[in-house]
């Protein structure tokens, strides 16, 4: 299965990106623990099937110091010890989040008190809106099949940079 489109190169799907990115910022400037942004992207990325996006955030991970450990169980995190009570909320709440067509209910009421214990207002915000993006940037592209395997930590900043 090939590549369907290039969304790096056409303009208007470039300024899109751009654009998306942007309220992608909002999201990286938060409070919200950068090891946190980058296991729910992951996750939730698995779920959704895109390489494109597993490749991307493992990477990112990596480069931030994120053990190898730690990357290689996320997809099991509920049967292994390395991450912390917030993260597992933060990854259920990411399961949950993702898999809306599952569950009549989306996020459980444990979940959300699960993450209301361990992450403050602001936290919460950019969690709600990080999990927004990941699946909208994972449909996009599965869409277009976009691959994984080529991608280089800040290479999707690169592919943007000098767009308007």
């Amino acid at each position: 299965m090939e590549t369907r489109f290039d969304m790096f190169g056409n303009e208007l799907a470039l300024k899109f990106a751009k654009r998306f990115a942007n309220a992608g910022a909002v999201i990286t400037d938060s409070p919200l623990p950068a090891s946190v942004q980058e296991l729910v992207s992951l996750r939730a990325s698995q779920i959704n099937g895109c390489g494109w996006c597993v490749d991307m955030h493992t990477k990112e991970a990596a480069a931030h110091g994120e053990s190898a450990e730690r990357l290689n169980l996320v997809a099991v995190w509920r049967e292994s010890t390395v991450f912390t009570a917030a993260e597992r909320a933060a990854l259920a709440f990411a399961e949950e989040g993702t898999r809306l067509a599952d569950a009549h209910q989306g996020v459980s009421d444990e979940t959300w008190a699960a993450v209301r214990e361990h992450y403050d207002n602001d936290q919460t915000a950019a969690l709600v809106a990080l999990l927004g993006l990941i699946n909208a940037a994972n449909r996009m592209a599965v869409i277009v099949h976009q691959k994984g395997g080529s991608y280089r930590p800040g290479m999707f900043e690169a592919a943007l940079a000098g767009q308007s």
